[in-house]
């Protein structure tokens, strides 16, 4: 990390500092402010390494991003975990950093640490407005800007990119949910502090104000999540490992009729399905090609997902009924990882 004389003006720090920015204003990281982020943690310990430069992002290196990006020593942890969640090979950061696509790491916390550090999992989780949620998902991007050398029109090729990939983050909305959260889907306790990242290619909203009936609901959400620009030679909307954020009313609406998580995944996996023929011929070809040499059927619909269970939903969000579909990026798959104590 260079350094700069902090007596300097506002706008010459920022300068100083542009090419390790995201285009907005950045906190200046004085050895101060680094060690108050840092307080209890070995610095030079070795969090994970980052592609597509392959570089070590270290406590210290982890705790200068965050400062730059504006967060509070109390988000560290949650920052670190969700660096060491998108380096596991499932994930396949290599391909997130690189795509011409517009995929982003979005992060999902879930257990008391979101209530620790006042992270918003309620009215505009994904809005402005709350600084842990906007200020940790940009602490990851420096990061993976800063030490996995995924600079824009550098290494990062996105076409268009989003704008996720300054900040997208939120925690699950488990006081307000009826089932089990994420993290306990995913086989950690209840009591856990778990970060999980998904490969995300954005958001779509889902509204419907009339429904009444799950069996109704459902089909809104299932062609929702049918869109052709999404399909991939796999034969899949998206990379088959869609997320849903559900907001209570919904939530609650399913709950009242007998309805699990995992009800919800069966008949969305049943009920979302694309004929083949409403697909470009060209892409048409592609998809049945590849399903012929990998011995497949290759006349069955396109579907969101390969198994029911590869779903994912959480609870999320305020008062009201809009919810989200958020597709992921092929290749990568969900990461959870439990808070370093």
């Amino acid at each position: 990390m260079k350094t700069v004389n902090f007596v300097e003006d506002w706008e010459q720090i920022q300068a100083e500092y542009a090419a390790l920015g995201d285009g907005l204003p950045l906190v200046p990281p004085t050895p101060q402010r680094v060690e108050r982020m840092l307080a209890g943690f070995d610095a030079d310990a070795l969090v994970a390494t980052l592609a597509p430069c392959f570089g070590e992002a270290t406590w210290r290196s982890i705790a200068e991003n965050a400062v730059m990006a504006g967060c509070l020593p109390g988000y560290l942890p949650v920052i670190a975990a969700a660096v060491a969640a998108v380096a596991e090979s499932e994930f396949n950061l290599l391909g997130i950093q690189t795509t011409t696509g517009n995929a982003a790491p979005m992060i999902i916390v879930n257990g008391p640490i979101a209530t620790a550090i006042s992270m918003n999992s309620g009215a505009n989780a994904l809005g402005p407005g709350n600084r842990a949620n906007a200020t940790i998902g940009r602490a990851l991007r420096l990061v993976l800007q800063n030490v996995g050398g995924a600079k824009p029109g550098e290494m990062d090729m996105a076409t268009l990119g989003q704008p996720g990939k300054y900040t997208f983050c939120l925690s699950e909305n488990e006081a307000q949910s009826p089932w089990p959260a994420l993290h306990t889907d995913r086989g950690f306790a209840k009591e856990q502090s778990v970060v999980t990242v998904v490969g995300a290619e954005g958001l779509i909203e889902v509204v419907d104000s009339v429904s009444t009936a799950p069996e109704d609901l459902i089909r809104t959400y299932a062609n929702s999540m049918l869109f052709a620009g999404s399909v991939g030679t796999s034969g899949l909307v998206g990379a088959g490992e869609p997320l849903l954020l559900m907001p209570p009313d919904h939530a609650d609406l399913f709950n009242r009729a007998g309805w699990s998580k995992p009800d919800i995944k069966a008949a969305l996996h049943r009920e979302a399905e694309m004929p083949l023929d409403r697909l470009s011929p060209a892409v048409a070809a592609r998809i049945a090609d590849a399903r012929t040499a990998a011995g497949e059927d290759n006349t069955a619909p396109i579907r969101i997902a390969r198994d029911p269970a590869d779903i994912l939903i959480i609870v999320a969000g305020g008062s009201g009924v809009k919810a989200a579909y958020i597709p992921t990026w092929s290749g990568s798959r969900a990461v959870s990882r439990a808070l370093s104590s």
